[in-house]
């Protein structure tokens, strides 16, 4: 572990007897980007807040190497913890240019030193033509790296990103994301993305943190929770899920679409899966269309076999309602929910 990376040890925040945040641990290392995935009000924001400074710590502690950034009885202002913001609504100063925007946070430097920063970070986000605009004459995708750029200036131990991405047209949410994702890599700070998207969060991150009502629920690589889910709670916040019932029977459970591994005791037996485990197979057990919707390049049959339901990604047009097609269920990606 490296003596830059910030290390948040059971934090905690009570609004009267609400637990906002309940004794959350996580660790954002220089150079990699952590993503932290949950609903609205799960309290990623709040935990966001204290590691700014923004919100006092009711329990835990943050450091930075050896030395104590926060506790419940002691903790550096905002301006001292060496922390970059990113807000979802931007908070550009109106009355200030581009330029002068990222140069906010140089105070005490050369005018000539912060300026030539200021351009070289304008450079890097892709608005190096940019500086005399004022933030009223940029999209908001631009007004967004404007804000990234302002963070990144000051050469900060950690960026902190609440949900930068949901005020931005879907056409430009992508671009966005891509260049923000580089430029933090580039520049080498610890970065945390607060987020309630989870194409958003999979696709940045190096490291995956899901939350809800104030708990962590499971930490990793986003492939490692995506495919491995440690609860059903964690695997829907990663996007859908089908359920199936079953008896088990020797470490082994018989369900409508097949017969998979579960080791446990004998007895009723829940098992999940992603849609895309289940596939067209002539081989396979036969289950009926009840239902078609189109998505583009994919589309989503609901099928029913036996007292099952399970929903089927297949190509358009390959499918109709009524017919009865075969399809096999992936046993490597069935997992048992007990």
């Amino acid at each position: 572990m490296t003596p830059d990376s910030l290390i948040c040890t059971r934090l905690t925040r009570r609004f009267g007897k609400r637990l906002a945040v309940d004794s959350v641990s996580l660790t954002l290392a220089p150079g990699r980007i952590t993503a932290l995935l949950g609903p609205s009000g799960c309290g990623k924001s709040t935990l966001l807040r204290m590691i700014a400074g923004l919100e006092p710590l009711d329990g835990g502690e943050i450091r930075s190497g050896d030395a104590l950034i926060a506790s419940p009885a002691e903790a550096l202002p905002p301006e001292r913890r060496r922390i970059g913001l990113v807000f979802q609504d931007h908070a550009l100063f109106p009355h200030l240019s581009v330029r002068d925007n990222v140069a906010f946070g140089l105070a005490g430097r050369p005018r000539a030193e912060r300026h030539e920063i200021a351009a070289r970070w304008l450079t890097r986000v892709g608005l190096g033509d940019r500086g005399r605009d004022w933030p009223h004459q940029l999209s908001g995708g631009q007004q967004q790296r404007v804000a990234l750029a302002r963070a990144l200036a000051p050469a900060p131990r950690a960026v902190l990103l609440d949900e930068p991405f949901s005020s931005l047209d879907a056409h430009l949410r992508g671009e966005v994301r891509q260049d923000i994702a580089v430029a933090l890599r580039e520049a080498g700070a610890a970065a945390l993305v607060v987020t309630h998207d989870a194409r958003d969060a999979m696709l940045m991150a190096d490291d995956l943190i899901l939350m809800d009502q104030g708990q962590v629920l499971q930490a990793g690589s986003p492939e490692a929770c995506y495919a491995r889910p440690a609860s059903l709670d964690a695997a829907r916040l990663l996007g859908d899920i089908e359920v199936l019932s079953g008896e088990r029977r020797d470490g082994r459970v018989e369900t409508p679409l097949g017969r998979f591994d579960a080791p446990g005791p004998d007895g009723p037996c829940r098992l999940m899966f992603r849609p895309e485990a289940l596939t067209l197979d002539p081989e396979g057990v036969e289950a009926r269309v009840t239902a078609l919707a189109y998505g583009g390049a994919t589309s989503e049959a609901r099928l029913q076999a036996g007292e099952a339901g399970a929903t089927l990604v297949a190509a358009p047009g390959r499918l109709a309602v009524g017919e009865t097609v075969r399809v096999r269920l992936d046993p490597a990606a069935v997992l048992p929910l007990d």
